[in-house]
């Protein structure tokens, strides 16, 4: 089998993601199936090559046919994937998905459907299950028609297909040939899962088609971007849990941020550093439900199932637990060679104050255009604007989890500010009883703060933390959150030194390392993408349309040809970091939002 189809890691960018809201899968565009945990988003791999050699774990599948061209599409306003091969012998396309089950409790079933639309092709298959991010011994074994594997302490997993599938050194192998307009299908999920009868193979795919193009129909956004804001919104579906209602910052773990580096980190979480963006997203496409949820969730990491106010954490996972040990997947070779691999993240255990203005931003939205805040939640809100009004002062590791010294970061006071600019103002509209005195002092003391310890007159601009002269992406929110004009002389001021000092072609870098080492990691991360998103919209709001709608064009085509973004960027434009990335999604849909406006010459009574 390897001889016909030789596997190496492929690119970042070179993968469509296919999910049902309880897990998901990455699929490159050479048909294999190279990333996928299970039955859970955090849960173990059990194909996980993209992060090693096939040996630990993935599904091949794919036509002999040398020298073809190959492309992938979503079926229209879908997370339907389909990878297509064409060549003058035949033209053949392999349809990839997880159905959207009947309940939230619905095991994830990976579906491949393998159809020639001109020709004619052989076919090769292998499907290497391996258990536990391949640490697990799995053994295939064949059973009727159908091949299980198996692992002590693991679920096991059943592959079905209407083909004759041999066994191969624990996997499932298999060569045919198909013409014009036959098919072949393939199913991979729990042993028992219903689905597996014959002829529920076509009802799932229709009923999935159903269920995203309804979805997606919702979306009140008619802007000009509408195909890059609609794939954006079902990326961010897809990472949001169907029974929980959090989003996932991103599907993969371990994705290198710099290439062959150390920073290689878990995202299969949920930050409530996120939680604003969310929120907006949702909202302002439409989905008040998702921002709802998404809030019901976030409800039940303030308080316990008492009522009782609990300490609020950096991120959770998407079931609500709290600790995420961190440790080291040793026997992966990393993608690209980056190691460690890291499963699990540590940052849990940090302290960062930004979390209360994002999570207040978002209790604020909600409550303008979704959802009255109940009288049990007013009070925890009280609970954590008291806590900001105690704790502000302090330093901690910034909006980017620095791994460093600790410091009195600017974006972490700037969301102190926000977290009680939004309570006021909601116990104002909502005539709730609030401590406003102590609040409105408060409030105003963080804005003495910033002005005065944070800009630094001899540079000309904002620092990212008090005492040093660095900048930082961060900054780029300060008018995004209305905490300062866009158009204020200081403000444009640290614009243009941020364009000077961080933005390279339209790409934001978070930080430059030339302040020391700041991060406490060694080497130099790509340019990250949310921030470059939050860039074009900085531009628009400061007037600058048309360099905002340039940059805005110019970072459309770093997507991957799927629409998809991860973290980061490379020099070259290339992704770097996990993906697809949920922030980069969300910062996307806000830019293009209002610059549609701009560009339209609309003014929108939808304000943040």
């Amino acid at each position: 089998m390897a001889d016909h189809h030789p596997e190496r890691q492929s690119a970042i960018d070179a993968h469509g993601i296919i999910g049902d809201m309880r897990s998901a899968a990455l699929v490159n565009d050479r048909g294999s199936v190279d990333f996928f945990c299970w039955p859970e988003f955090d849960s173990p791999s059990i194909f996980c090559s993209l992060l090693d050699t096939p040996e630990a774990g993935i599904f091949q599948l794919a036509p002999d046919l040398p020298g073809a061209r190959r492309e992938q599409i979503y079926l229209p306003d879908t997370n339907v994937l389909q990878t297509r091969w064409l060549s003058e012998q035949a033209v053949v396309e392999i349809t990839d998905l997880l159905p959207i089950g009947d309940h939230d409790d619905a095991l994830p079933l990976l579906m491949r459907r393998v159809r020639v639309v001109s020709g004619s092709a052989t076919f090769h298959l292998r499907c290497a299950v391996r258990h536990d991010y391949g640490r697990a011994d799995t053994q295939a074994q064949w059973h009727d028609k159908d091949v299980t594997f198996s692992a002590a302490g693991q679920p096991s997993l059943r592959l079905a297909s209407d083909q004759r599938l041999t066994l191969d050194a624990n996997a499932a192998v298999a060569q045919f040939t198909l013409k014009q307009n036959e098919t072949a299908a393939f199913m991979l999920g729990a042993s028992d899962d219903p689905r597996f009868a014959a002829g529920a193979a076509e009802l799932c795919i229709q009923r999935t088609l159903l269920f995203w193009r309804g979805w997606i129909g919702q979306s009140n956004y008619r802007g000009r971007w509408r195909e890059m804001v609609n794939r954006s919104a079902l990326a961010l579906k897809l990472l949001t849990s169907r029974k929980h209602g959090a989003i996932l910052a991103a599907a993969t773990f371990g994705l290198p941020e710099t290439p062959g580096g150390e920073r290689n980190w878990d995202y299969r979480y949920t930050w409530i550093r996120d939680a604003s963006f969310t929120v907006y997203a949702f909202m302002r496409l439409g989905f008040v439900d998702e921002a709802n949820h998404y809030m019901q969730w976030l409800r039940g990491r303030v308080s316990d199932c008492c009522g009782k106010p609990m300490k609020l954490n950096i991120l959770y996972a998407i079931d609500g637990r709290q600790e995420l040990p961190e440790s080291e997947l040793t026997h992966l070779s990393g993608h690209g060679g980056a190691t460690p691999v890291r499963i699990g993240n540590g940052a849990f255990e940090q302290i960062q104050l930004d979390i209360f203005g994002e999570l207040m931003d978002a209790v604020y939205l909600v409550n303008k255009y979704g959802d009255a805040i109940s009288h049990e939640g007013w009070k925890h809100v009280c609970e954590v604007v008291d806590q900001v009004c105690e704790t502000w002062q302090t330093e901690d590791v910034g909006i980017w989890e620095m791994r460093g010294e600790q410091h009195h970061f600017l974006h972490s006071r700037l969301m102190c500010w926000v977290a009680l600019d939004r309570a006021i103002r909601l116990a104002s509209k909502r005539s709730l009883p609030a401590p406003f005195a102590r609040w409105d002092q408060t409030r105003q003391a963080i804005y003495a703060d910033i002005w005065d310890n944070f800009w630094n007159e001899e540079r000309g601009h904002f620092v990212q933390y008090k005492g040093g002269t660095a900048l930082d992406g961060s900054m780029l929110l300060m008018p995004l959150v209305r905490f300062v004009s866009a158009k204020d002389p200081r403000w444009l001021s640290t614009l243009a030194a941020i364009e000077r000092n961080l933005v390279r072609d339209g790409m934001v870098y978070r930080y430059r390392n030339d302040d020391g080492n700041i991060d406490g990691l060694s080497g130099t991360e790509g340019a990250f993408a949310a921030c470059s998103f939050w860039y074009v919209e900085c531009l628009a709001r400061a007037g600058q349309v048309e360099k905002a709608h340039l940059e805005f064009e110019q970072l459309l085509r770093y997507a991957n040809p799927l629409g998809l973004y991860a973290e980061e960027f490379d020099s070259h434009g290339r992704h770097l970091g996990n993906t697809p990335q949920a922030l980069t999604h969300l910062a996307l849909i806000s830019a293009a939002s209002f610059l549609d406006r701009k560009l339209s010459g609309e003014k929108s009574s939808w304000q943040p």
